[in-house]
């Protein structure tokens, strides 16, 4: 991957997987929508501004005027149209692009579980018993089915060249469905203001092919790190711009237990 791929600044205009892809599709068709009203609007200031300025005798000078049918038509019809269109766009975009629903696809889909913490991501391969700090990695053209929450105060989970932006909530389990079509390095953030460490809660999202990814796997799992209690809390500590870690073995069902230690009567088991 070139270093341009590697530092290659957030943007939502220039996806990499088909959730944004479509997302920007629904962003540039809204605007141009809207654009149908703002655009006329801006010629008629200007046309009117000129035609019935002080110094054009010829203007016509309607003191009395106050009502035009066909105004009033014009006036109501365009924004009811607009609206109307909208409306359908944004129902059936809803239901497209609902970050619960499962992608379609031939591939089966890649688990990972997703956790916010003071001020890094956890994310845990439930299905490959491994996890990793700050780096998640992916195969291209593979479903990734996120199951995410949040070890502390509410943060948002995004990667914005895969698309769809989503609230990680501790005592709660939010659902996100990505694909990356192209290999790359993409930046994921913490959207949501969350402390101090706020502006360091980053991290890379490696697209990679289906063997580099296997590599990856076997890379990770001959290591010696072992996500048990003892380093979960270590990991709580609150830190600021940390650098990618990787373990080997995870406690089983652990991230279910960080859900329910924030329950009513509930804890670490």
């Amino acid at each position: 991957m070139s270093p341009e791929q590697q530092l290659n600044p957030v943007t939502l205009m220039n996806p990499m997987g088909s959730i944004g892809v479509d997302e920007k599709q629904l962003i540039l068709t809204a605007f141009g929508l809207m654009l149908l009203v703002v655009i006329p609007v801006i010629v008629m200031t200007a046309v009117f501004a000129w035609r019935y300025r002080a110094a054009n005798v010829k203007a016509t000078y309607a003191p009395k005027w106050d009502y035009s049918g066909k105004i009033e038509f014009v006036v109501w019809l365009v924004p009811i149209i607009i609206v109307f269109i909208l409306s359908v766009l944004v129902w059936r975009s809803s239901h497209a692009l609902s970050p619960y629903r499962p992608l379609a696809s031939t591939v089966k889909p890649i688990q990972v579980e997703a956790v916010s913490m003071d001020w890094k991501w956890l994310f845990i391969y439930p299905q490959l018993g491994i996890a990793s700090v700050n780096k998640l990695v992916i195969p291209t053209g593979t479903p990734i089915s996120f199951r995410i929450t949040s070890d502390t105060v509410m943060s948002s989970f995004f990667i914005p060249r895969l698309g769809s932006q989503i609230y990680a909530m501790a005592g709660m389990q939010t659902r996100l469905h990505l694909i990356a079509d192209q290999a790359g390095i993409y930046r994921g953030l913490n959207a949501q203001f969350s402390g101090d460490g706020f502006s360091g809660m980053h991290f890379d999202t490696v697209a990679t092919s289906n063997q580099g990814f296997r590599d990856w796997i076997t890379q990770v799992k001959s290591g010696s790190g072992v996500l048990d209690d003892a380093m979960f809390k270590q990991l709580e500590t609150p830190s600021e711009n940390v650098q990618a870690q990787y373990f080997a073995r995870v406690k089983p069902d652990l991230f279910g237990e960080i859900i329910r230690k924030f329950m009513p009567g509930m804890g670490h088991s």
